[in-house]
Parts: structure tokens; sequence; C-alpha cells
């Protein structure tokens, strides 16, 4: 076996497509976007190489088939007891002595930048994207969501890697009918006239960003390592959201016209870029315009959620959730809920999963592999 340096488009082409053998005849897998895949890799437009370096691999057998991809990398912002390299983008035949292979020489080349453990399978980014392995709900992935067969578990568990944290994702029927206890408080809310709610408007996005921010920075931003979020970050965001944003689906609580909460939803793209096999030319972009146009989508996806810490746990977020349902429901335009994945070290957002009656529909987990093999293991701290 021998491994090849990424370092050309015919061979990022070839990184790619590797998977698409693997999952050739599995009916759930969905094709990520090129461009989505190359822009990780991408030195100008990926921030975190200002602070982190990355290698993406092939593994060519005797025959030079490629039977195996792994991305490795350091990023020097991802603080942990130890330091802490990443391994992500892995794709495998059922071979453990080819995984082995790429992990022995991962562990090599983190442990020449002065790593002593590798987390994996996750992002050389944000969390919010291709971050874990998928051991539970084997169904179609969310969009920018790890996907792979079930036999990944046990390579990983085999060569030694151990659960660091999982990644629970809760979903729901939409006409699931929403509990007492939210309409109970909805009620409260409703009727005291300093509690207002609204969903988001398009043609006065940039007023909702700010809203976005001065909420994130209040409540949500100590979930990321006390970082906070600039105006002109969030302006972005939602300049490049716009063209996606359902404005039934994503809403805001104010008290006494003063931002307190925000539940900010999306359409699933997935369901738009399964069509595409990977691709998102002008061609396609007219297909996405149809397929909107038509309703292809049936699944929205919960992508943020915060309340400020003054109110929370008080019940504000069932005002906006049961306003949301009282248009969403409705209408039936969407069949399914899921929420991005909350890590099982924040029981507070489990149980406002299970506030929603919504239950787990996947797992995902992020493995850690301690280079000293004699070196306690420690799970990832309950916030």
């Amino acid at each position: 076996m021998k491994i090849i340096v990424v370092d050309t488009e015919i061979l990022s082409r070839a990184f790619r497509e590797m998977p698409l053998r693997i999952y050739k005849h599995d009916k759930n897998y969905i094709q990520p976007l090129d461009k989505d895949i190359d822009e990780v890799f991408d030195k100008t437009k990926n921030k975190f190489f200002r602070h982190g370096e990355c290698e993406r691999w092939l593994l060519q057998d005797e025959k030079g088939n490629y039977i195996a991809r792994l991305a490795v990398f350091v990023n020097k912002k991802y603080p942990q007891d130890q330091p802490t390299g990443g391994i992500g983008f892995f794709e495998c035949d059922n071979n453990q002595e080819a995984a082995n292979y790429l992990f022995d020489n991962a562990k090599a080349w983190l442990q020449s930048k002065g790593m002593e453990a590798m987390d994996g399978p996750i992002n050389f980014g944000e969390r919010d994207r291709w971050w874990g392995l998928l051991v539970n709900g084997f169904d179609e992935p969310l969009y920018c969501m790890n996907y792979n067969p079930p036999y990944y578990q046990t390579i990983f568990e085999h060569y030694g890697f151990q659960p660091y944290f999982h990644q629970l994702c809760f979903g729901m029927d939409v006409t699931t009918p929403l509990s007492a206890k939210m309409l109970k408080w909805h009620e409260v809310y409703a009727k005291n006239p300093d509690f207002t709610v609204e969903h988001i408007k398009k043609d006065n996005i940039f007023k909702y960003a700010e809203d976005f921010c001065t909420i994130y920075n209040k409540a949500w931003a100590k979930h990321g390592g006390g970082k906070t979020m600039e105006l002109k970050q969030a302006k972005l965001l939602f300049g490049k959201m716009k063209p996606v944003i359902d404005e039934k689906i994503t809403w805001f609580v104010y008290y006494k016209n003063e931002p307190i909460g925000m539940w900010v939803n999306i359409p699933d793209l997935n369901q738009y870029f399964k069509h595409f096999n990977g691709k998102f030319g002008w061609l396609q972009k007219l297909h996405f315009i149809y397929l909107k146009m038509t309703g292809a989508c049936k699944r929205f996806v919960g992508v943020v959620y915060g309340i400020v810490p003054e109110w929370q746990g008080k019940g504000t977020d069932a005002y906006m959730i049961v306003e949301c349902g009282k248009v969403v429901q409705p209408s039936m335009r969407y069949e399914k809920y899921e929420m991005q994945w909350i890590g099982d070290f924040n029981p507070k957002m489990v149980n406002l999963a299970s506030n929603l009656e919504a239950h787990e529909v996947r797992r995902l987990t992020t493995y850690r592999y301690l280079f000293d093999r004699s070196r306690e293991f420690k799970r990832h701290p309950i916030l």
C-alpha cells in the first residue's frame, strides 16, 4: 500500500470521487457538492489555514486502485486537555489493515507537529459541518453531515479510538402535537404585551442579523469557547442564507422590543442537492429553483437555538415554537423536522429536544485516540 498526497486537481477529483464506489448501492447516500469539499482544502477560502495546516491523502493498493482516503490536520485554535490534532473525510473499503495504515501515518504526522492525540472524524473547520462518525440512524444525511457505512464504527474502535462525545440528532414528524407544557407557557407570554414574536422577513434581513448577533453573543457564544460574533459576520451569514431562507420557519422573540430568543431553521438543502451528483453549475441552479418552486423539500432543519441567560428556563422558547407550529403544521409543506446535532455534554439542549416531543433519529460520535496509551482517557466535560 502507498499513500499519495493530494496536491493536484486530478488528485483532488480522485479524492472527491473515491467514495462513489463504496456507496454505489446505498440508496441513502447523498453525494456532497464538489465545491463544499474543495472549499475545506482551499487556503483562499478556509480561514482555518490561518492557524493550522492540513494534508489530504489517498491510499493506493498494489494494483494502483484507490482504496481509502483521509485528511489530517492541526488547528492551533482547537483547545483540549492535550495538544490534539484531527482526522476527517475518512473513507475506506471494509479493510482494517488499510485503515490502520492510514491511522498509523496520521498519528506519525500529527506527532511530528507536536500533537499528543487525534480526534476524528472531524472537520478542518467549524463543528456544524462534517463532524462525527455516524453510528446510528443510517438515513439520508442532512446537508454537510457525515454519512458512512456501519462498519466504520468497528474500524475506528478496533484501532483504539474511544468516544469523546456523542452527537445526538433529534427529529419529529411535523404533525406531532406540541406538549401541554409548551402550550401553557405560550399562553402566558401571548397574554403579556411586553413580549412579541415574529418570523424572519427577507426584506429586512439585516435587522434579523443584528438581532441574531445580540442573542448569540449573550447566550450561545459560551458554547464555542467564549468567542463572540461581530455584526459584519452575522450580516454576511444571513446574506448567504437569504436565497434558501423560508421566512415562516425562523422565529425571534422580544421583550420590550429587545431580542431575547431565536430559533433559526432552514430547509434541508440535501433534499435538493441529492439530484445533482455533486455538481452545482448553471443547469443545477435552474433545477434547484424548479425544485424549490415545486416543494421538493419535505424536511427542515434546526440550525441555531438560543435564549439570553436571564430568560433561560422560563418558557420563552415556547412562545416562538408554538407560533411557528401554528403556521407550519397546517401548511403541510414539511413532513419532517430535525435538529442539527446536540452534544451529549449539553443536557440543557437535550432537555429542550424532549420538550419538543422530539426523539433521537440519528447519532454520530466524535472519537479520540490518545497517543500515550497509558494516559487516562477523559470524556468531553459536561456543560
